[in-house]
């Protein structure tokens, strides 16, 4: 029987009873699926419901097929190996009493000869070339993640399970990933916002509120579709909508009528113009017609409630998330970043900034590039004044922001608006409220813990509490900013940046943001050329 992953009127739920996904019926074939929606719908719920690591709220799931199952975060052991990460610690020391001639007649019957083989193909897939004693601890984020994408696939499983697996990585490392689901015969679901690894995909699987619906065709044919299957929606909602506002509008007029012609009546049968018996008949018969065409006009009216209902059962109520940054007026020729000759590192015999010259000048807009590993964050601690240079001058002119991945310039333990007063200490009850509606944090919204936001929810409160307050900063660095968004919370923010005036310092992996955003300059930091502006391209 072919590889197939069948949902049949699933229905997910959060472990605190909170529902996600409701009577979703799906089928996953040996295709690539990409896995899309916006933060906390249910994608990664989902992959482990499909392992089996969580228990559904109902429904049924038949896999037809192994599954290996890739996660955002795992937590590794002290002195864990890439031998341990792919379970072969003991069939390696078997292989190596082999070798030196220590193998019992039992051991060379259990070895596997071609295991070496394997592991290095499977490193090789993902672009490696690693002794199976090296040390998990030794390697990036990124490198851990490839690794463990190769371990995935060495152990041949039938359906792939993805969450999230080009987070952190480098070009090379989202290329390696690319590159190797390309070569994949089995089946894969990827849960991602990452366009370029979602335009390689065979098909799109969206989840909403609303439930799931499959695309057939990459990212970019997943977009044309939706386009073309909202504006149908919205046109529907819309003559239906129209439709009973005519119903109403006609019904109301009726009425008028009816009620004009009644006064009449009553006026004639006061005079006493009409014989009595004539003059109840027609209030009789008025009376019949009135009931009559009231029931027409209500059944009318009820056909078209259940038409905008049904209209708008078929469109997803969000509130949509913007990010509008006010003015800086930073003048075009201002010197904002200065470095020269700077090295930084962690240790003076190790430094990793080399002899490292250039500035950002007026509202330029510089992306930092290179592969993990080559001092990205470290070069945006130094331009913050989170660390101090090894040698060189550091000079930062402007009032500036710093956005990491976790947006740790709030404080997770207390609320939105406690943080905006924080950080804006002069600025009064009324202002701080106002200054966070703008960025749609009305009422008690304002109120929430900071630590309880989704990530596009942490990333919008951090620019309403630095863009709120009374000098915006001039300078924006960002490191990873589009790392925890979904797709819409990533094409908001690319929206709010475009219109930015200011100056921007960006690290990202992800190309298609930086191209969005307008970048005008990148700094690679895995260039050969240093000295100053050498680096610049």
């Amino acid at each position: 029987m072919p590889a197939s992953i069948i949902l049949s009127n699933l229905s997910l739920s959060t472990p605190d009873g909170r529902s996600l996904l409701s009577n979703i019926d799906l089928t996953f074939a040996a295709e690539r699926t990409g896995l899309v929606g916006r933060n906390g719908v249910g994608k990664s719920t989902l992959l482990a419901s499909i392992c089996r690591e969580h228990v559904p709220q109902s429904g049924r799931i038949v896999t037809n097929g192994t599954v290996g199952l890739l996660r955002q975060d795992v937590q590794l052991l002290a002195g864990a190996t890439v031998a341990d990460l792919f379970g072969v610690r003991e069939a390696l020391k078997l292989l190596g009493r082999a070798a030196r001639g220590d193998a019992s007649a039992d051991d060379i019957a259990a070895i596997d000869w071609t295991l070496e083989a394997r592991l290095e193909t499977a490193l090789a897939r993902v672009g490696f070339d690693l002794a199976p004693d090296t040390e998990l601890s030794c390697l990036s984020g990124g490198q851990t993640t490839r690794v463990r994408l190769a371990a995935l696939v060495f152990a041949e499983p039938d359906f792939l399970l993805l969450d999230e697996p080009t987070n952190n990585l480098d070009r090379d490392g989202r290329k390696a990933v690319i590159d190797l689901l390309a070569a994949w015969r089995g089946g894969a679901i990827v849960v991602s916002h990452d366009r370029g690894l979602l335009e390689t995909m065979d098909a799109i699987v969206e989840l909403t509120s609303l439930g799931a619906t499959r695309y057939g065709g990459n990212w970019s044919r997943y977009r044309e579709q939706k386009a073309v299957e909202l504006a149908a929606v919205r046109h529907d909602l819309a003559y239906a909508e129209k439709r009973l506002s005519e119903i109403d509008g006609k019904a109301q007029e009726s009425m008028e009528r009816k009620a004009r012609k009644d006064s009449g009546g009553r006026k004639k049968r006061a005079k006493g113009d009409m014989p009595r018996i004539l003059a109840g008949a027609r209030k009789d018969r008025s009376e019949d017609t009135g009931g009559r065409t009231a029931q027409v006009a209500e059944r009318r009216r009820a056909e078209a409630l259940e038409a905008v209902d049904t209209a708008r059962r078929r469109v997803e109520i969000l509130q949509p998330l913007s990010v509008r940054l006010p003015s800086t007026n930073l003048p075009a020729g201002r010197e904002v970043v200065w470095l020269d000759r700077v090295s930084a590192g962690y240790r003076p015999e190790r430094a990793i900034l080399r002899d490292l010259s250039f500035t950002i000048v007026g509202p330029e807009r510089v992306a930092v590039v290179g592969p993990n590993g080559s001092g990205k964050t470290t070069l945006l601690k130094l331009i913050a004044g989170e660390m101090c240079p090894l040698v060189g001058t550091v000079r930062v002119k402007p009032e500036f922001a710093l956005f990491d991945q976790t947006v740790s310039l709030l404080d997770p333990a207390i609320s939105i608006l406690d943080n905006f007063r924080r950080l804006n200490p002069e600025a009064g009850m009324n202002a701080c409220h106002a200054a966070l509606a703008r960025f749609m944090f009305r009422a008690d919204a304002a109120l929430q813990i900071a630590g309880s936001l989704s990530g596009g929810q942490l990333l919008r409160a951090g620019l309403a509490c630095v863009f709120g307050g009374a000098t915006p900063p001039s300078l924006l660095i960002l490191d990873e900013p589009t790392n925890h968004l979904d797709i819409a919370s990533i094409e908001a923010v690319e929206a709010g940046l475009r219109a930015y005036d200011g100056a921007l310092l960006v690290v990202s992996h992800d190309e298609a943001f930086l191209q969005a955003i307008r970048i005008t300059r990148r700094l690679d930091l895995a260039a050969e050329v240093p000295g100053a502006d050498g680096r610049i391209l």
